[in-house]
């Protein structure tokens, strides 16, 4: 199970007024947070991958990305451990390129998108075996500045994907000045934000 449906009991205000008009009921959906990755080549090729998307019922172009499901796994290895599932690429420079929160109207998600530099193609015996939608992976190339041609056309349209590619037509204008290092803090994931103004309160 990638994610669970959950009920919070709110209190939107502590202004003194009475408990029952400031406190609401809020269902959404608890994940454990997610990394994608936007792997750049020396000639500022950006690798895209076309996979199948059975709630949309389409083939989208995506980055690699993953769940933080494992224990005790840091963000930046299970980018580098997708990358290497996904792509059969390793890379020897990651940085922080954006954080967002995919649907905060409705789900708790975090996602941590990770620029990866210094990139190689994994050798063919030490690539992992794909299965299910994965193993029908296709990958590509793409000049950056085609890709993001790509996302405002409509043609890419996994919000990972757009998010990162805008982010990093951004950050390249900036010199890459605005990327963090790789082990940058993340209060916004659900396993480290602080209580916020509406705490949950105790169930009855």
């Amino acid at each position: 199970m990638k994610w669970d449906v959950v009920a919070d009991t709110v209190r939107l205000s502590d202004d003194g007024a009475g408990e029952e008009e400031h406190t609401v009921v809020r269902q959404y959906l608890e994940h454990p947070g997610a990394v994608s990755v936007l792997a750049m080549d020396d000639e500022e090729r950006v690798l895209l991958l076309r996979q199948y998307r059975h709630p949309v019922r389409s083939e989208l172009w995506e980055l690699p990305a993953g769940l933080l499901d494992m224990a005790d796994e840091e963000p930046v290895d299970a980018a580098a451990r997708e990358l290497w599932e996904e792509v059969d690429v390793r890379a020897g420079r990651y940085d922080v390129l954006v954080d967002f929160l995919n649907s905060p109207g409705g789900s708790d998600e975090a996602q941590r998108v990770f620029l990866a530099r210094d990139v190689e193609q994994v050798h063919v015996d030490d690539r992992f075996t794909r299965s299910e939608e994965e193993a029908g992976i296709v990958t590509a190339w793409v000049p950056l500045d085609e890709a993001v041609a790509d996302v405002l056309a409509g043609r890419v349209q996994n919000p990972g994907a757009v998010v990162a590619l805008l982010a990093a037509d951004a950050a390249r204008r900036a010199g890459w000045a605005t990327l963090r290092p790789a082990t940058s803090p993340w209060p916004v994931h659900p396993s480290r934000r602080p209580v916020p103004r509406g705490q949950d309160l105790p169930s009855a």
